[in-house]
């Protein structure tokens, strides 16, 4: 018989990961009924605790750094949100956080126990500067070999089109990231297996690189409007480029979603609640992320965790008419 889940306890509760982990590691926020719902659900459930989910919150001093890829272009506002619910976790646990420069120039003493990397990849050098010195580390993203966490962005990119697709909709524009970005062809590789899998077997509409930025895909949407009008829908690759686009759209005075739907990525609070959406757990995934982190510095043997996303239809999609 398999071991019961943490995801498992917060599928049966109906709550997030993330509360879940509040209840395991006794910290406050979670309300009386919601905790005892929890617990109810470990106990018909028959849930171990894995000692590594609560070891940093009995850790307190432990100095973890983040480190985000040489050469990034641009830090997203997922990068401040899924930041942000890092640190909030570490006032709470005690934990020193910081942002560590440049790991070329070497690893600053007074961070030795552990480091989250951001937008690395397997061939990152990043990787083998902290093997080499015995660093425990994870992955923001999939690595072979390694401790490393995303979202589910196959599945993200799927959940877009499928949505679309039940909506009438067969000529869908994507504004991608940078088009070499893991993420974003993820996502772009889920939203063609969902028009392949419902017999959509012409080729879709070419990807635009939107940079990951509003004014990325709004000028990339622009220059692509110059020659070709003719799609009624657009899945981008994060929030930011689907505002970027909804603005694009109103100064060629194409409304959405009357004439064109509109898909986002993130859910991101900033962007607003009018948007369809594929909503991501950050202050979950920022909790597994140190959960992964916990079982490095305890010498574990590594492992890589998918978290669940979810589409929430909102104000920026209809029916193709």
């Amino acid at each position: 018989m398999s071991k019961i889940t943490i995801r498992e306890v917060a599928q049966e509760s109906g709550v997030s990961i993330g509360t879940v982990s509040r209840v395991l590691n006794n910290r406050p926020g979670v309300k009386e009924y919601t905790r005892q719902r929890v617990l109810e659900a470990m106990k018909s459930l028959g849930y171990q605790p894995d000692i590594a989910a609560r070891e940093l919150s009995t850790r307190s001093g432990l100095r973890i750094g983040l480190n985000v890829a040489p050469g990034t272009k641009r830090l997203t506002p997922f990068f401040f949100l899924f930041t942000e619910s890092l640190m909030n976790r570490a006032r709470v646990d005690g934990l020193r956080f910081e942002e560590v420069g440049n790991l070329s120039n070497g690893l600053p003493e007074q961070l030795t126990d552990g480091m989250i990397l951001f937008g690395a990849h397997d061939a990152d050098p990043r990787i083998t500067f902290l093997k080499e010195r015995q660093v425990p580390f994870v992955l923001l993203g999939r690595g072979e070999g390694i401790s490393s966490i995303n979202g589910d962005d196959f599945d993200g990119g799927y959940q877009a089109g499928s949505h679309l697709i039940a909506l009438g909709h067969r000529k869908i524009v994507h504004i991608g990231g940078y088009l070499q970005h893991q993420a974003s062809n993820d996502r772009y590789e889920g939203f063609i297996a969902a028009l392949r899998d419902n017999g959509i077997e012409q080729d879709p509409k070419p990807q635009i690189d939107g940079g990951f930025t509003a004014l990325g895909a709004y000028r990339g949407l622009s220059n692509y409007l110059q020659r070709d009008k003719d799609f009624t829908a657009i899945f981008a690759a994060s929030d930011e480029m689907a505002a970027g686009a909804f603005r694009c759209l109103e100064d060629h005075q194409i409304s959405c979603p009357g004439d064109v739907s509109i898909v986002g990525y993130d859910d991101l609070p900033e962007i607003g609640e009018r948007f369809t959406t594929i909503h991501q757990d950050i202050p979950s995934l920022a909790d597994e992320t140190l959960v992964l982190l916990s079982e490095q510095i305890e010498g574990r043997a590594p492992r890589h965790i998918t978290m669940p996303v979810q589409l929430i239809a909102r104000q920026t999609t209809c029916r193709c008419v």
